[in-house]
């Protein structure tokens, strides 16, 4: 290593596996980006995102100054006015409309940047409207509701111990892609095939047979949708079994008897005949879960984007109870972080539908709205109707449901700014945006996926060039929106210090902090010190002592779930009808909406096409790799088919995120791309009723040659 070259140690933000990096520079030079073969946690994997971050740092398409609309395109002006103007727009609409007639969406990436997170609350307390969005609820809703409603709180959300497993079911997940979700896992591909080396197996159900499934020891297809009545007819077999051991929760769980009541109009045959998998092969999947040493039931985007998301999430939790395998080696446990550690008395717990959306009357949860409801709560006049937003690092047109509808919506706004470095889909329609500093150019601790590991890892992730003069953390953007609305509106609301001097107060009030009496006496200098991760060991029991709920008991049938037994059994009484079905794909060189501006994860096959079972073509007249129209509720788009048996009959698959031939985008590498945007198919209709998250599989589509 030459002398002015630099080596940096820190985690990928990409997506949620967090994978260790070792990256060289020399100057304002990236020289190379590897796996930190010495990160206890990722153990040297990166998969091929982490080089991208050179792409996204160097990208000449980010913003580096905010800009304002001018009538001949895009101005740039000083923070200092950008402050004002946003100020004065959304106080002015709120002076004259209410309060709650400007609105909030935050995306996904917001949950990869600390700064956003720590920070936020300055902007929101100033703003002073109810009225929220994010992409919580085009995803893992269900998850944090029946979190909330079990055990308490919305993050007591249990992960499988992957790495101690002898049996695991994944349902609607695709990790190979993903790198895990809701479950940080990185190098997942060998810790799967670890299970089958230690004897073990692991099973897949999917409408398509993906990267996961590949090498799974089963994989069995099953009809979008539907996964409800497999997972039911999981239950009524641990239940008809009589073998039921909880083990050392027996004696905290409440409502055995509400959960007989679910299962009691779905029998095996029921189940059969909805998703398409013979009762028996349900009937195995039980019994595996019930017999093997440590067992785990995992289900992710497949099966909590669709209209029953809630009760499968519901149902995943209760047959890891039911099995003997919730908080015990091997099945699923809850975290121990060194910042975020879930106890009695924790902030954040949850709410659930103390106020509900303007037209439709979706319910919130934890302070937000579902995001279905953004646009018709735009465009529907009437009192409270929504007239100025703020969109925080996301992406709605292309991510969230009917995204045509959205774009219509957003360019009807009195006014709408945005704190983002890309002028997207969505930013275009702002007239206002606020760029924070690149990645690489600030400080980040992983407050979200520390608390989702399969392993207990802290690290802090230090900065790796320092931020050019003139830009902003988006921490500094939100204490600076805050304090000029708190100024307009004569109110105290004062700006928050650096996101790391929170995170190291929470660190020495947390678990392993001196406050709390352990030994390590952890302060976040002393992670400092670790700059591959900390491993703060193995997930273990503990849920009988954190518990959140306020019996401490472990609700098995909270009432918002047993609300929805009518709907359901409603449900088990339709037969399948004969249209198509559409769902989503993942592919491990994009997250969402926003990695299409690296050439070197958009290069190569198209990954953009439709997926279509051959008979499906043959039967409609369709040939390989002809063009086709794809028409839902909402709308139509046009596209390429490529005839795959990835799929199961009856079902077509296109990715989520493309489509960014757009006026007005200025993203010069996605602007080349192919493909179309699912989310102008996916239906604000098409929600799962229970939770108000989109049901963003399973939508009814036709498709026929163009």
């Amino acid at each position: 290593m030459s002398d002015n070259e630099q080596v940096h140690y820190r985690a990928c933000h990409l997506c949620e596996a967090i994978c260790g990096l070792e990256i060289k520079t020399r100057g304002e030079e990236i020289v190379s980006i590897k796996g930190d073969k010495e990160d206890p946690f990722s153990r040297g994997h990166i998969c091929p995102k982490a080089t991208a971050l050179e792409d996204l740092h160097f990208d000449p398409d980010r913003l580096r100054k905010p800009v304002k609309k001018i009538e001949s395109g895009w101005q740039e002006i000083s923070w200092e006015e950008a402050f004002d103007l946003v100020a004065e727009k959304l106080v002015g609409v709120q002076r004259q409309y209410g309060d709650d007639t400007v609105a909030i969406y935050a995306g996904n990436p917001n949950v990869h940047n600390y700064g956003s997170m720590t920070h936020a609350g300055v902007f929101r307390k100033a703003l002073k409207t109810k009225i929220t969005f994010s992409a919580t609820s085009l995803d893992q809703l269900p998850h944090q509701l029946v979190a909330w409603g079990m055990y308490g709180h919305q993050s007591c959300i249990p992960v499988p111990d992957i790495d101690r497993t002898d049996f695991m079911l994944i349902i609607g997940g695709n990790p190979l892609a993903s790198n895990g979700s809701l479950m940080t896992v990185p190098d997942v591909k060998k810790r799967l095939q670890a299970i089958q080396k230690r004897g073990g197996s692991f099973v897949v159900v999917d409408p398509r047979k993906t990267e996961t499934a590949a090498i799974a020891d089963e994989h069995h297809f099953v009809r979008p949708g539907s996964d409800i009545f497999l997972l039911l007819g999981m239950i009524r077999v641990l239940l008809d079994e009589q073998k039921v051991d909880m083990k050392h929760l027996s004696g905290l769980v409440d409502g055995l008897e509400s959960v007989e009541q679910m299962v009691d109009g779905v029998s095996l045959e029921v189940a059969e005949r909805k998703t398409g998998i013979a009762a028996e092969t349900i009937r195995d999947l039980a019994l595996r879960m019930l017999n093997a040493k440590g067992a785990v039931c995992y289900g992710r985007m497949g099966v909590s984007v669709q209209q029953f998301g809630a009760l499968c999430q519901w149902a995943i939790q209760v047959i890891n109870i039911l099995s003997g395998n919730l908080d015990s080696h091997g099945g699923a446990m809850i975290t121990s972080p060194a910042f975020g550690y879930v106890t009695k008395g924790e902030s954040g717990a949850g709410n659930f539908n103390r106020w509900q959306s303007r037209i439709s009357g979706l319910p919130e949860f934890g302070g937000e709205l579902p995001s279905a409801a953004l646009a018709e709560d735009i465009l529907e006049p009437g009192d409270g109707q929504l007239k100025a937003l703020v969109t925080i690092a996301g992406n709605p047109v292309l991510s969230a449901p009917n995204g045509r509808e959205l774009d219509r919506a957003f360019e009807s706004l009195d006014f709408m700014a945005s704190i983002d470095f890309y002028i997207n889909e969505t930013t275009r329609h702002a007239d206002v945006i606020l760029p924070p500093t690149g990645p690489l150019e600030h400080d980040h601790y992983d407050l979200a996926f520390n608390r989702l590991a399969v392993r207990n890892i802290t690290r802090m992730n230090e900065v790796v060039f320092e931020a050019p003069e003139g830009t902003r953390h988006d921490w500094e953007i939100m204490n600076g929106l805050g304090v000029a609305i708190a100024k307009r509106k004569k109110i105290d609301v004062k700006p928050l210090p650096e996101p790391a001097s929170l995170i190291d107060m929470g660190m020495q009030y947390g678990h392993y902090g001196e406050h709390q009496g352990h030994e390590m006496a952890l302060t976040l200098d002393k992670v400092r010190e670790y700059p591959h991760g900390l491993d703060l060991g193995p997930l273990e029991p503990s849920l009988t002592h954190r518990l959140c709920t306020d019996d401490a008991r472990i609700h098995l049938v909270p009432d918002f779930v047993m609300s929805d037994l009518e709907r359901l059994n409603a449900e088990a009484q339709k037969e399948a009808g004969d249209e198509l079905l559409l769902i989503g794909r993942r592919h491990v060189r994009s997250n969402n909406s926003w990695m299409h501006n690296s050439q070197r994860l958009v290069k190569g096959k198209p990954r953009w096409h439709l997926l279509m079972h051959p008979e499906d073509m043959a039967s409609r007249g369709i040939e390989d790799q002809s063009s086709v129209t794809i028409r839902s509720r909402v709308g139509s788009v046009e596209t390429t088919v490529s005839s795959s048996e990835e799929v199961m009959k009856g079902v077509v698959c296109l990715p989520h995120g493309w489509g960014h031939k757009r006026d007005g985008v200025k993203l010069q590498v996605a602007s080349q791309q192919g493909g179309v945007s699912m989310n102008d198919l996916t239906d604000d209709k098409f929600v799962d009723a229970l939770s108000g998250n989109a049901a963003l599989n399973g939508v009814p589509v036709e498709v026929s040659a163009a």
